[in-house]
């Protein structure tokens, strides 16, 4: 049997049913308020994460010495870390081969910087997107076996297992998260928590945490050597920034990570993210949004249509005027890759609702559309239509794909299973993310079995999904201090989504910012107002109908935060949905 709607609301402005918490819900959040003296909405939060009463204080001041993994709990954690000590004390020449994206960079950069505190230099090689592709290559690895002795290939490898045998006469060590296959590269070790051998209970690290684990266990050997190694608590804000922006979920360790991570980026003492953070005009303590929107993008921004390496040089430099010149050229290469990003999203747009966005898969592909973006605009046709969504570009015949999943459907290892059929080229990823190479030829039959295999996991069977709501609140509720208290439970993301409220019966003015962004303020008349602002509002119907509500009043419902601007903080809604009251 159903449950009633949150405030009758069955049919939203987006189309979405409203759920609030079940009474169930309700009876343990106020049971844990009788035990812990914490306010009920934070209650509510923390009873829809699974949190007992009694580990309530634990939750909210996660301690990372008590959840982080001991790293041995990793196949081949011991060759890796015997051979990366030998390679340290002998002196030999180190190459590190990364990823383009945020994950990869970062954990380029915290190889980059150990060895650089023990006195040792690295080569760093990332691919160019378009010209070598993901991962590891032949050419690539032949020329860093002539001049190196160790290649560590982080947040990629794993199916590399062509690329891994060209770098003869030379040692390979694979630090990685994507899922493995059955037979693993011929390299000395893969360390990975999605190897299929390993228990998954690991299988939420992104690359930069398994390279953290590989460090961690590195610093301990060296102790028992009566050797200090570098601190690596200052090298968090690395993995937090991973973390976030590879969309790991929030939660175990991952959320201990971010969170000390975020402590440590306060700071400002890495000359790169604080360069980044100055250019992104960030004017408040950082946050998952900040990572996950203003600075990972840009990071982000060279390997896409720039320079692959900037990103990861970034990251890794201690030069204050090297930072600021590629901060400056990665904002640069953001702003070029918002404007190709448009034009690429308008016309998958538009070829995914003709050819009908109602199955378990929607996607598009065209000609010449810049690799560096389909993965963007696969996510927004993802959040557009609640289905998994892949973006294909073509150039010479050959497609370069990326893809989107949503809650509980593994896009990844969907995509794995077409590859291993042989009906594209490549392809591989993670549950919620992955790509694929493909020809023009593969590409219906491709995208009609990945389809029937999504079907097959639930995509598609549902309309758009209840919006899950946490609780009601009125205008004068929403303060300052709620809010801090309500980021006790964080930090929120992925898997770990912040609380969302609803406001009902409220008077709105709205106005139209940007090219398709809303700003908002609504009130109840009885207290203070409080903006909002709903990101893409035109894109949909929303924003059309809040510009000019007229005399109508409407139901809101979205998540608070405080907005830092001028000197002033002041709470703001970000406002995900409405409904007619």
């Amino acid at each position: 049997m159903n449950m009633r709607s949150f405030l009758s609301v069955e049919q939203s402005v987006t189309g979405r049913r409203w759920v609030g918490p079940t009474p169930e819900e309700d009876r343990l959040a106020e049971a844990m308020q009788q035990v812990t003296r914490l306010p009920l909405a934070l209650c509510v939060t923390l009873v829809r994460r699974g949190v007992q009463p009694d580990e309530a204080a634990r939750y909210l001041a996660p301690a990372l010495r008590d959840l982080l993994p001991d790293p041995m709990r990793l196949r081949d954690m011991a060759p890796a870390a015997d051979r990366f000590l030998a390679a340290l004390a002998r002196r030999e020449r180190i190459a590190v081969f990364a990823d383009y994206d945020v994950d990869g960079g970062a954990s380029a950069a915290l190889l980059l910087i150990w060895l650089r505190q023990m006195g040792h230099a690295a080569t760093l090689y990332i691919p160019d997107r378009i010209d070598e592709g993901y991962g590891p290559n032949v050419p690539a690895m032949q020329s860093l076996a002539a001049s190196h002795d160790l290649i560590l290939c982080v947040d990629c490898g794993t199916l590399s297992h062509e690329p891994i045998a060209a770098a003869k006469g030379t040692d390979v060590i694979v630090l990685d998260h994507h899922l493995g296959a059955e037979t693993l590269p011929p390299a000395l070790a893969v360390v990975n928590p999605n190897r299929q051998d390993e228990d998954g209970s690991l299988a939420h690290l992104c690359a930069a945490s398994v390279v953290f684990l590989l460090l961690v266990e590195a610093n301990r050997r060296l102790r028992a050597q009566n050797v200090t190694g570098p601190d690596l608590m200052a090298m968090l804000d690395l993995v937090a920034l991973a973390t976030v922006a590879d969309v790991a979920p929030l939660v175990g360790v991952n959320r201990a990570l971010v969170r000390q991570g975020l402590v440590v980026m306060g700071r400002r003492e890495r000359v790169g993210l604080r360069a980044l953070a100055d250019v992104a005009r960030m004017d408040q303590a950082p946050n998952t949004y900040a990572l996950g929107f203003l600075l990972g993008p840009r990071v982000n921004a060279g390997g896409r249509i720039g320079q692959a390496d900037l990103g990861a040089r970034l990251l890794a430099t201690d030069n204050p005027a090297e930072a600021q010149a590629l901060a400056e050229r990665l904002d640069s290469l953001n702003t070029e890759r918002r404007d190709i990003e448009a034009a690429v999203r308008a016309a998958a747009l538009a070829q995914a609702e003709a050819r009908g966005i109602d199955g378990p898969l929607v996607w598009a592909a065209g000609e010449g559309w810049h690799p560096g973006v389909v993965g963007i605009v696969a996510a927004r046709l993802k959040e557009a239509t609640g289905r998994p969504a892949i973006v294909i570009g073509f150039e010479d015949g050959i497609g370069k794909g990326s893809g989107r999943s949503v809650s509980g459907v593994d896009l990844g290892a969907a995509i794995h299973r077409v590859a291993g059929e042989g009906l594209i080229e490549r392809g591989g990823g993670h549950k919620m993310a992955a790509g694929l190479t493909l020809s023009k030829a593969q590409l219906e039959p491709a995208m009609a079995r990945l389809g029937a295999l999504l079907a097959r996991q639930g995509a598609g069977t549902t309309g758009p999904s209840d919006l899950r709501l946490d609780g009601l609140l009125m205008p004068s509720a929403a303060t300052p201090a709620f809010i801090e208290q309500i980021e006790a439970a964080g930090p929120f993301g992925a898997g770990a989504p912040a609380p969302r409220f609803a406001f009902a019966n409220q008077a709105v003015s709205g106005r139209r910012i940007g090219e398709n962004h809303l700003k908002i303020s609504f009130g109840d008349g009885m207290g203070p107002r409080i903006d909002g602002i709903a990101f893409g509002a035109f894109d949909g119907p929303m924003g059309p109908l809040l510009e000019t509500p007229g005399h109508a009043r409407f139901h809101l419902a979205g998540r608070l935060e405080l907005n830092s601007f001028g000197g002033r903080t002041r709470v703001q809604l970000r406002l995900e949905d409405a409904a007619e009251a």
